[in-house]
């Protein structure tokens, strides 16, 4: 099952990297560029580009931002045939895995051990 999402910053989280973006472009301009020349010139070009996007993210009405792709695993039904991740000897060998690391205690254990052994 794929799932898809959408994020996007928040207007105010991109009006605040505009905010502080326009510093540098004036920073940049002020200082970088008569000191430092070529350099300068890169670093204002960078801090323009950089207030530019969170300025189109805070105010723009078509950005969508960035598309993430989660990967889901179906759970299958509550009761139903044991999952395809295995055979019960997997399963078994698993459940003493967890339980051999202490992250499960011995009653539970026991208790999913059983339900394997019924589902034979």
């Amino acid at each position: 099952m794929r799932k898809r999402v959408t994020y996007r910053p928040s207007r105010g989280q991109s009006a605040f990297g505009a905010a502080v973006g326009v510093v540098f472009i004036l920073i940049g301009i002020f200082s970088v560029i008569p000191t430092f020349g070529a350099f300068g010139i890169l670093w204002t070009l960078i801090a323009v580009g950089i207030t530019g996007m969170n300025a189109y993210q805070a105010f723009g009405k078509g950005y969508a931002g960035p598309e993430i792709h989660i990967e889901e695993e179906e759970t299958p039904p509550a009761g139903g045939q044991p999952s395809a991740s295995g055979s019960a000897e997997e399963r078994l060998r698993e459940l003493r895995s967890l339980y051999d690391q202490r992250l499960i205690t011995q009653e539970e254990y026991e208790a999913k051990r059983q339900e394997i052994l019924r589902e034979l």
